[in-house]
């Protein structure tokens, strides 16, 4: 979440730079650990002679760990895989056990070994031991490791219990920012001069086609839900399967995350039964002036309007069979909330107890952190999250009773008439005043959205390692900054995600790509991993399009227009193939298919260009997501890195049905490659096909049979290119 424009705050880099150079994963003395690197293996130091490590393999996917989910007590079916007569023996290892693995049946050119195993009650870690004719290696989830012993950071790992719902792995989703969407019924638009925020007087933008400004929070362009309902056949063509939105609750701001009643979705975004009275006199900022603003959002008739449509969206979006996951902002509230009541809207008014900023007395005085010796009535002296006055900090360790509420909101819209399919969490790490109740507080919010639905999800929000959070019993799965984000944005463009620097050393460098992402990956239980929200943009960070021209910037100092100068669209889809390929749920934040350009915060929230949709690039997602959807390998498949160099990369996925490769030519060169995909299981002599091909100009989705032979696949691949190759298996 970023609230404040042109904020400076900057997350960390995926990894240090000191860290991006060490072998995946970096050494641990302490355990005599040694990583099998790629240079280590084309420059031949390492002789391991006739075990062949690149044929090595196993993961946590269904068809090398089964059942997929594990509850304490399962019996589960490990598998590993050789090539073909090539080990002595393989065993499976743990922290209490070895066992020697049955060579179960072989396929093509590999053996598969398998053992069973019952699992208890807490954690089980494991891995791999493989003997060949000198010597041992081990293998976990960096892959082969030479001349050490099982560690739980890098070993396979089993959380009995814990199920992330199927629905959402691989999951095509779509963000809305509701204000910049469309505007379905401009009857609801805010109007210019209806209140005040932040000291200004709040503007009702008309001209659908403006742009952001550097103080935006108080501008709104009239987006509203009826234009999602507009659109929801739009987004079904797309190829969409989830839409999450912005926060839609009542709010003040364009971007709704100082919510002002959780109850109620905010009746601008829907229309008003209640309606009229004066605005705001010129020059006051007082809201308790303005008779229409306080008629429209705190008119009962108006709230529970509200909340009808919403069901009835929602339920227009099920009758899609799509889903629908909604913002929970619970770390803070708005000033304006009803608890606070700082701008004194709710006093007096029936059905209204009075706000902790009107009186020591209030019923929500324990909502919040006041200062020592600070004073009522109308006491400003409260504690707002990262000090913004606007976003009072909610102290639950002070009440039950705000611990309860909370609670009961998360259920209320889990259930019916509204019967969301899952939360993402703003700033979940954020919430309560230490890291216990943290953990506490969101187990229990577990317990609560499982008991009213086992399948809605819960996303958080989270900068940096997010493992303490995904043990099974809190979150299922975060926004995926670190293992996708990140890596792909600097591999692509160097630049890190609110263009704020450019890093030489990770443009293009496809090798610290491949360990930033696994590195950032071993943090994420495999069932997280492949729920994880993969986006190139959303409303935190600059527009991916934007930094595909490699500039380091932000509307304050480089202005609207240089956020779509120097763009590079070759750039954009080979991160949008990479996007739809790797590990995760793919998340389109609204009008980057449509070509839309941005700054970071508030720039990146520019609005859908109907009318003006770049088409080229609507059907290039469409098809992309298309592919996505028809190889199932891009769901749930085994992932694995074959090989990386200057501006390139390759590496596949594949299961029991399919094999696809993923080719990257991030350089200005055409590049000849002979790529071993029998790594991804595509047998010697057969063909496989090239369904995308994406370079400077275009891309295309021809049907291109391209031969394998013994296991390699040769071809020549375009300056500024992806392709993507895939093959039915037998």
């Amino acid at each position: 979440m970023a609230t404040t424009e042109e904020s400076k705050r900057t997350e960390p880099k995926t990894l240090p730079r000191e860290d991006v150079k060490a072998p995946l994963p970096a050494d641990a003395p302490e355990s005599g650990r040694t990583v099998l690197s790629a240079d280590a293996l084309e420059d031949g130091r390492v002789d391991l002679r006739k075990m062949d490590l690149k044929a090595l393999f196993a993961d946590e996917t269904p068809q090398f760990r089964y059942p997929e989910d594990i509850d304490p007590g399962d019996e589960v079916r490990f598998r590993f895989r050789t090539l073909k007569n090539n080990v002595r023996a393989v065993y499976f290892v743990g922290r209490s056990i070895r066992r020697r693995m049955k060579l179960a049946f072989t396929r093509e050119q590999f053996d598969y070994y398998e053992v069973r195993v019952k699992i208890g009650a807490t954690r089980f870690y494991y891995g791999f031991e493989i003997e060949g004719e000198d010597r041992k290696v081990l293998y976990d989830r960096t892959g082969v490791v030479l001349h050490g012993r099982l560690n739980p950071e890098t070993a396979f790992r089993i959380i009995p219990g814990f199920t992330v719902p199927g629905w959402l792995k691989g999951a095509v989703m779509y963000q809305i920012f509701v204000d910049r969407f469309r505007n379905g019924d401009p009857k609801n638009d805010v109007l210019t001069g209806e209140y005040a925020y932040l000291g200004h007087r709040v503007e009702g933008i008309t001209d659908w086609n403006g742009l952001p400004e550097l103080n935006d929070s108080y501008r709104f362009f009239g987006g509203d839900l009826v234009g999602v309902m507009e659109k929801l056949d739009y987004l079904k063509h797309l190829g969409v399967e989830a839409i999450y939105l912005n926060p839609i609750f009542v709010s003040p701001s364009n971007h709704k995350y100082d919510t002002q009643d959780y109850d109620y979705v905010d009746p601008h975004f829907v229309g008003f039964v209640e309606d009229g009275g004066e605005t705001l006199p010129w020059g006051k900022l007082d809201n308790r002036l303005s008779e229409r603003y306080l008629r429209r959002i705190t008119s009962k008739a108006n709230l529970e309007n509200a909340n009808a449509y919403f069901a009835k969206l929602c339920e227009e979006i099920h009758k899609r069979d799509m889903k629908i996951i909604l913002d929970g902002v619970f770390n803070h509230c708005g000033s304006f909330n009803k608890w606070m009541d700082k701008e004194r809207i709710y006093e007096g008014r029936p059905g209204y107890e009075p706000g902790a900023y009107l009186t020591e007395d209030s019923p929500y005085h324990d909502y919040f952190y006041f200062d020592e010796g600070s004073k009522w009535p109308y006491n400003p002296h409260f504690t707002g999250w990262w000090n913004h006055p606007t976003l009072p900090k909610l102290n639950y360790e002070k009440s039950k009773e705000l611990h309860d509420y909370i609670l009961r909101v998360a259920r209320k819209w889990l259930a019916p008439p509204y019967s969301i399919d899952g939360w993402r969490l703003d700033v979940a790490a954020d919430l309560g005043d230490s890291s216990a109740y943290n953990h506490i507080f969101w187990r229990e919010f577990r317990e609560v959205v499982k008991e009213e639905n086992p399948d809605a999800v819960i996303i958080a929000e989270h900068y940096g390692n997010p493992e303490h959070w995904l043990r099974g019993e809190e979150w299922d799965t975060v926004m995926n900054y670190d293992a996708f984000m990140e890596p792909v944005g600097y591999f692509l463009t160097g630049l890190e995600k609110h263009c704020d620097s450019y890093d030489g050393y990770l443009h293009g460098n496809g090798r610290a790509f491949f360990e930033n992402m696994a590195r950032a990956g071993l943090n994420l239980p495999s069932q997280s991993l492949y729920a994880a929200m993969n986006e190139l943009s959303n409303h935190d960070h600059a527009r991916f399009l934007t930094r595909t021209n490699r500039v380091v910037g932000r509307l304050g100092d480089k202005g609207s227009q240089a956020a779509s100068e120097g763009l590079s669209y070759a750039t954009f889809r080979e991160g949008a193939v990479m996007q739809f390929t790797l590990p995760g749920a793919p998340t389109l934040y609204y009008g980057d298919e449509a070509g839309v350009t941005g700054w970071t915060d508030p720039d990146n929230r520019r609005t859908y260009p109907w009318g003006n949709e770049n088409w080229d690039l609507i059907a290039f997602f469409r098809d992309l997501i298309r592919i996505h959807k028809q190889w199932p390998c891009f769901r749930m498949g085994s992932y694995k890195p074959i090989e990386a160099d200057t501006g390139y990369l390759a590496y596949g996925r594949f299961d029991e049905r399919s094999s696809a490769l993923v080719v990257i030519n991030h350089s200005d060169k055409a590049r000849e490659i002979r790529v071993p995909v029998y790594e991804i299981e595509v047998p010697d002599s057969s063909v496989m096909r090239r369904v995308m091909k994406t370079d400077e100009l275009s891309y295309n989705v021809g049907n291109l049979p391209v031969p394998v032979e013994d296991g390699i696949l040769h071809r020549t691949v375009d300056a500024w290119s992806a392709e993507i190759y895939v093959m039915e298996k037998q």
